[in-house]
């Protein structure tokens, strides 16, 4: 049994490893189940045992994507920690999934197929949008312990992550400009958090 286990777990794996090369390589509209079972050397029937589409098998892929650091981005709020150091290393676990080239790569393919065929992309864009979600949480903790100002927590996590995607997503993405370098990473992260809190956090009771 455990050994049929690890067949299934190792053909998934191929699968995924031949579609990131389609999907890099043709485009999302271009690539077919035909082509990722072929470069899987796998049958397509074993191919639709494990995904139901394409959409299912590139949403999979993303979600992946985002889970390489969804440990860091789901930090819990600790009232004992200085507020600025725990948004910090939040947003450093962003930088870090925005500065991979396979993410970006595969960014730039999903916001193509969703310009080319939004209907069927839908729930797509809503499985990669829930990983944004430890951030609103992060932000909900820190307003109920009266360090934060109240306002919809959405709202203020993507005022705050779009302070990083100006600077290390969106030019990557649409004009192909390289990865930000370290010390540019850090003065982009340096003044969103500082923007942010001098905005938002409620100052201390003297």
């Amino acid at each position: 049994m455990a050994t049929t286990q690890r067949l299934t777990d190792r053909k998934r794996e191929a699968i995924i490893r031949a579609a990131i090369a389609e999907f890099r390589s043709n485009g999302f509209e271009t690539t077919s189940m035909d082509k990722i079972a072929a470069r899987a050397e796998v049958s397509k029937r074993t191919v639709y045992n494990h995904f139901p589409g394409k959409e299912e098998l590139f949403a999979e892929i993303l979600t992946q994507l985002w889970q390489t650091s969804a440990d860091q981005m789901a930090l819990s709020y600790r009232a004992d920690r200085p507020l600025r150091e725990q948004l910090y290393e939040l947003m450093q676990s962003k930088m870090r999934m925005l500065s991979d080239n396979n993410f970006l790569d595969l960014a730039r393919v999903a916001i193509a197929a969703t310009i080319h065929s939004p209907e069927r992309t839908q729930d797509m864009v809503a499985r990669m949008n829930q990983r944004e979600e430890g951030v609103n949480v992060w932000i909900s903790a820190a307003q109920a312990d009266g360090k934060l100002k109240p306002v919809d927590p959405a709202f203020a996590a993507h005022q705050l992550q779009s302070l990083l995607k100006t600077f290390a997503f969106w030019p990557q993405v649409t004009m192909d400009q390289p990865p930000l370098s370290e010390a540019m990473q850090q003065q982009v992260l340096d003044s969103a958090v500082d923007m942010f809190l001098g905005y938002y956090q409620v100052a201390a009771k003297r």
